[in-house]
Protein backbone atom coordinates (compact mmCIF):
# COMPACT_ATOMS: atom_id res chain seq x y z
CA UNK A 1 0.00 0.00 0.00
CA UNK A 2 1.29 3.39 -1.03
CA UNK A 3 1.27 6.55 1.06
CA UNK A 4 1.74 9.73 -1.37
CA UNK A 5 4.45 11.82 0.33
CA UNK A 6 4.73 15.02 -1.33
CA UNK A 7 5.29 17.07 2.10
CA UNK A 8 1.70 18.11 3.14
CA UNK A 9 0.60 14.48 4.95
CA UNK A 10 -0.09 13.46 8.42
CA UNK A 11 1.88 10.76 7.30
CA UNK A 12 2.87 8.77 10.71
CA UNK A 13 -0.26 9.00 12.52
CA UNK A 14 -1.80 7.32 8.98
CA UNK A 15 0.95 5.17 8.57
CA UNK A 16 0.48 3.73 12.37
CA UNK A 17 -3.32 3.49 11.74
CA UNK A 18 -2.58 0.97 8.54
CA UNK A 19 -0.16 -1.46 10.28
CA UNK A 20 -2.89 -1.64 13.39
CA UNK A 21 -5.37 -3.00 10.85
CA UNK A 22 -2.15 -5.11 8.95
CA UNK A 23 -1.25 -2.90 6.13
CA UNK A 24 2.28 -2.16 5.30
CA UNK A 25 2.57 1.38 3.93
CA UNK A 26 5.37 2.36 1.62
CA UNK A 27 5.99 5.40 2.19
CA UNK A 28 6.97 7.35 -1.26
CA UNK A 29 7.26 9.95 -4.16
CA UNK A 30 8.01 7.91 -6.79
CA UNK A 31 5.78 7.14 -9.39
CA UNK A 32 7.08 4.10 -10.21
CA UNK A 33 7.17 2.53 -6.17
CA UNK A 34 3.67 4.06 -6.10
CA UNK A 35 2.30 2.43 -9.29
CA UNK A 36 3.58 -1.21 -8.21
CA UNK A 37 1.28 -0.50 -5.03
CA UNK A 38 -2.26 -2.57 -4.69
CA UNK A 39 -4.01 0.69 -2.92
CA UNK A 40 -3.44 4.24 -3.30
CA UNK A 41 -3.51 6.55 0.29
CA UNK A 42 -3.62 10.58 -0.71
CA UNK A 43 -3.34 12.28 2.19
CA UNK A 44 -2.95 16.16 3.12
CA UNK A 45 -2.95 18.76 5.37
CA UNK A 46 -1.94 22.73 4.14
CA UNK A 47 -3.17 24.89 1.33
CA UNK A 48 -4.65 23.56 -1.92
CA UNK A 49 -2.37 25.19 -4.48
CA UNK A 50 0.81 24.38 -2.71
CA UNK A 51 -0.27 20.88 -2.73
CA UNK A 52 -1.01 20.61 -6.48
CA UNK A 53 2.40 22.61 -7.54
CA UNK A 54 4.16 19.99 -4.85
CA UNK A 55 2.21 16.86 -7.28
CA UNK A 56 3.16 18.42 -10.43
CA UNK A 57 6.83 19.32 -9.30
CA UNK A 58 7.07 15.96 -8.34
CA UNK A 59 5.28 14.33 -11.66
CA UNK A 60 2.50 12.55 -9.80
CA UNK A 61 -0.21 13.93 -11.14
CA UNK A 62 -0.88 12.02 -14.39
CA UNK A 63 0.23 8.95 -12.35
CA UNK A 64 -2.50 9.32 -9.61
CA UNK A 65 -5.12 10.14 -12.36
CA UNK A 66 -4.30 7.05 -14.25
CA UNK A 67 -3.37 4.31 -11.06
CA UNK A 68 -7.38 5.71 -9.93
CA UNK A 69 -9.33 5.92 -12.81
CA UNK A 70 -7.52 3.47 -15.46
CA UNK A 71 -5.53 1.22 -13.48
CA UNK A 72 -8.81 1.75 -10.64
CA UNK A 73 -6.97 0.68 -8.03
CA UNK A 74 -8.16 1.35 -4.12
CA UNK A 75 -7.81 5.36 -4.12
CA UNK A 76 -7.92 7.21 -0.78
CA UNK A 77 -8.04 10.80 -0.19
CA UNK A 78 -8.12 12.48 3.93
CA UNK A 79 -8.86 15.95 4.47
CA UNK A 80 -6.82 17.79 2.06
CA UNK A 81 -6.52 15.00 -0.25
CA UNK A 82 -9.87 14.50 -0.67
CA UNK A 83 -10.43 17.92 -1.82
CA UNK A 84 -7.10 17.47 -4.38
CA UNK A 85 -9.92 15.20 -5.84
CA UNK A 86 -11.93 18.39 -7.30
CA UNK A 87 -11.93 20.13 -10.22
CA UNK A 88 -11.45 23.76 -7.99
CA UNK A 89 -10.88 25.25 -4.94
CA UNK A 90 -11.75 28.63 -3.52
CA UNK A 91 -8.85 28.57 -1.60
CA UNK A 92 -6.93 28.79 -4.71
CA UNK A 93 -6.26 29.07 -9.01
CA UNK A 94 -4.92 26.17 -9.97
CA UNK A 95 -6.95 23.02 -10.88
CA UNK A 96 -7.18 20.21 -8.86
CA UNK A 97 -7.06 16.09 -9.84
CA UNK A 98 -10.51 16.53 -11.56
CA UNK A 99 -11.07 12.85 -10.57
CA UNK A 100 -14.71 14.26 -9.26
CA UNK A 101 -17.01 17.20 -10.72
CA UNK A 102 -17.01 18.67 -7.49
CA UNK A 103 -15.38 22.30 -6.37
CA UNK A 104 -14.32 23.05 -2.69
CA UNK A 105 -15.45 26.07 -1.26
CA UNK A 106 -15.01 28.13 2.29
CA UNK A 107 -17.29 28.14 5.02
CA UNK A 108 -18.83 31.63 5.14
CA UNK A 109 -20.37 32.48 9.01
CA UNK A 110 -20.29 36.24 8.15
CA UNK A 111 -24.22 36.28 7.95
CA UNK A 112 -26.67 35.62 10.88
CA UNK A 113 -24.93 32.24 11.79
CA UNK A 114 -21.95 32.83 13.23
CA UNK A 115 -19.72 29.95 13.87
CA UNK A 116 -16.19 29.43 13.96
CA UNK A 117 -13.49 28.54 11.38
CA UNK A 118 -11.90 26.19 10.73
CA UNK A 119 -14.74 23.59 11.92
CA UNK A 120 -12.70 21.57 14.68
CA UNK A 121 -14.03 19.08 16.40
CA UNK A 122 -15.97 15.49 16.31
CA UNK A 123 -19.12 15.09 14.17
CA UNK A 124 -21.10 12.20 13.73
CA UNK A 125 -21.82 10.94 9.73
CA UNK A 126 -25.10 11.08 7.73
CA UNK A 127 -24.48 8.18 5.10
CA UNK A 128 -26.14 8.95 1.97
CA UNK A 129 -25.81 5.11 0.29
CA UNK A 130 -23.89 1.70 1.33
CA UNK A 131 -20.57 1.27 0.56
CA UNK A 132 -17.90 -1.00 1.92
CA UNK A 133 -16.32 2.35 3.65
CA UNK A 134 -19.07 2.12 5.94
CA UNK A 135 -18.85 -1.35 7.55
CA UNK A 136 -19.13 -1.72 11.09
CA UNK A 137 -19.89 2.03 11.38
CA UNK A 138 -23.33 2.75 13.36
CA UNK A 139 -25.20 5.61 13.61
CA UNK A 140 -23.08 6.28 16.88
CA UNK A 141 -19.51 6.23 14.76
CA UNK A 142 -17.90 9.89 15.21
CA UNK A 143 -15.14 11.60 13.51
CA UNK A 144 -12.13 14.61 14.02
CA UNK A 145 -12.21 17.15 11.44
CA UNK A 146 -10.43 20.21 11.14
CA UNK A 147 -11.05 22.34 7.96
CA UNK A 148 -12.17 25.74 6.91
CA UNK A 149 -13.27 24.35 3.02
CA UNK A 150 -15.66 22.09 2.17
CA UNK A 151 -16.54 19.82 -0.87
CA UNK A 152 -19.55 20.71 -2.90
CA UNK A 153 -20.46 17.69 -5.38
CA UNK A 154 -22.15 18.44 -8.52
CA UNK A 155 -23.45 15.11 -9.34
CA UNK A 156 -24.97 14.06 -5.46
CA UNK A 157 -24.56 10.33 -6.51
CA UNK A 158 -20.96 10.70 -5.47
CA UNK A 159 -21.78 11.38 -1.85
CA UNK A 160 -21.01 8.94 0.30
CA UNK A 161 -22.03 10.63 3.70
CA UNK A 162 -22.85 14.11 5.03
CA UNK A 163 -22.05 16.40 8.23
CA UNK A 164 -23.60 19.53 8.96
CA UNK A 165 -21.58 22.59 10.51
CA UNK A 166 -23.74 25.73 9.99
CA UNK A 167 -24.38 24.23 6.39
CA UNK A 168 -24.57 20.56 5.21
CA UNK A 169 -21.55 19.45 3.60
CA UNK A 170 -20.03 16.17 1.94
CA UNK A 171 -17.95 14.68 4.84
CA UNK A 172 -16.97 11.73 2.28
CA UNK A 173 -17.57 11.05 -1.51
CA UNK A 174 -17.09 7.63 -3.34
CA UNK A 175 -17.10 6.59 -6.98
CA UNK A 176 -16.31 3.15 -7.89
CA UNK A 177 -12.68 2.64 -6.42
CA UNK A 178 -11.54 6.30 -5.34
CA UNK A 179 -13.44 7.08 -2.18
CA UNK A 180 -12.51 11.25 -0.20
CA UNK A 181 -12.99 12.01 3.17
CA UNK A 182 -12.88 15.25 4.54
CA UNK A 183 -12.46 14.23 8.25
CA UNK A 184 -9.15 12.49 9.78
CA UNK A 185 -9.82 8.66 10.31
CA UNK A 186 -6.15 8.53 11.73
CA UNK A 187 -7.09 10.46 14.39
CA UNK A 188 -10.84 9.47 14.81
CA UNK A 189 -10.03 6.76 17.10
CA UNK A 190 -11.86 3.22 16.91
CA UNK A 191 -14.40 4.32 14.11
CA UNK A 192 -10.73 5.70 12.46
CA UNK A 193 -9.22 2.29 12.75
CA UNK A 194 -12.71 0.28 11.22
CA UNK A 195 -12.82 2.55 8.23
CA UNK A 196 -9.21 2.27 7.41
CA UNK A 197 -9.90 -1.66 8.12
CA UNK A 198 -12.52 -1.40 5.51
CA UNK A 199 -10.05 0.21 2.89
CA UNK A 200 -7.57 -2.26 3.30
CA UNK A 201 -9.91 -5.48 3.66
CA UNK A 202 -13.25 -4.63 2.84
CA UNK A 203 -12.87 -2.58 -0.42
CA UNK A 204 -11.76 -4.76 -3.74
Amino acid sequence: MAVIDYGMGNIGSICKMLRVVGATPVVSADAAVIARADRVVLPGVGHFDRAMANLHELGLVDPLRRLALEDRKPFLGICLGMQLLCRSSEEGRQPGLGMFDARVRRFDFSGPTRLKVPHMGWSELRPYKTSPMLNGLDATARFYFVHSYFVECADTTDVLAEVTYGVPFVAAFERANVCGVQFHPEKSHRFGIQMFRNFVQGVP
